[in-house]
């Protein structure tokens, strides 16, 4: 499965919901890791979500933020980029033309 950006929002449940299949389709006691990039910034700081993930995220939360937040709450698991302080310049995954993701 691969995330694209500027699918439709019913894309993206599609896709979310596959994964939630998926990830209940493998028993108990296995352990489960997901190299990803899921285009979702999940934000600076933890407050409130400290179970997920550490305080070392990027920008504010958007949606597709939220959506890793709450998938990862779901499968008890972690966001664990956001568990490291990094410089700045590697903090993001793509650059071009001033912006950066």
């Amino acid at each position: 499965m691969v995330w694209i950006v500027g699918c439709e929002l019913v894309e993206k449940d599609r896709f979310w919901s596959e994964l939630d299949e998926v990830m209940e389709s493998i028993p108990t006691g296995e352990r489960v890791v997901i190299g990803a990039n899921f285009n979702g910034h999940v934000g600076e700081g933890n407050t409130g979500d400290e179970e997920v993930m550490g305080k070392f995220g990027v920008r504010k939360r958007k949606l597709e933020g939220q959506i890793v937040v709450d998938f990862a709450k779901r499968m008890d698991m972690a966001v664990v980029k956001t568990y490291f302080q990094k410089r700045e310049e590697h903090r993001v995954t793509y650059k071009s033309g001033g912006r950066s993701t």
